[in-house]
């Protein structure tokens, strides 16, 4: 049996850590589901705004199912791209944790949002308030998700 050397066995695991990185890197939500909540978000406002709660109750009963039946998929992190799928040892929990975490907080400064716009005495509050959550949720996703790699890369330092 040949035996390795040091220099060979550290060069083999420099290769192994630089493969895990650039997995790492592959870590993401589609771009497309930040557009697609942000535009949730917004309809849903606007809805809100018209004053028909029978309207506004089935649109959000019909966004959540919607949001359901994607959200399993990509908010874990791992179907970021159709090129790859990240293991889910490596993404962890913590994107889909983040993500639906975030989006409840979100869900939160809407409400205060729209009760502050309302008491200021603009006249269509959900739609502001909404608009407010889709620029945070555009800007934001991506800042949250970018953090979650930063974390995954740490966890695998030695």
């Amino acid at each position: 049996m040949d035996e390795v050397s040091a220099q060979e066995a550290r060069a083999a695991l420099a290769t192994v850590e630089r493969g895990r990185l650039s997995v790492v890197e592959r870590i993401a939500v589609p771009a497309w589901y930040w557009w697609f909540v942000a535009a949730g978000w917004v309809v849903l406002g606007i809805l809100g705004d018209l004053g028909n709660p029978w309207v506004t109750s089935t649109a959000t009963l019909l966004f959540g199912a919607l949001h359901a039946g994607v959200a399993p998929r990509v908010v874990s992190g791992r179907h970021g791209s159709g090129e790859l799928s990240v293991r889910a040892e490596v993404a962890g929990g913590r994107v889909t944790v983040a993500v639906l975490g975030g989006l409840v907080l979100l869900t939160g400064v809407t409400v205060g949002a729209a009760f502050a716009l309302s008491a200021d005495g603009s006249g269509h509050p959900a739609t502001g308030a909404s608009v407010l959550a889709a620029v945070i949720v555009l800007l934001g996703g991506p800042m949250l998700i970018a953090r979650v790699r930063r974390t995954a890369r740490l966890a695998g330092a030695p």
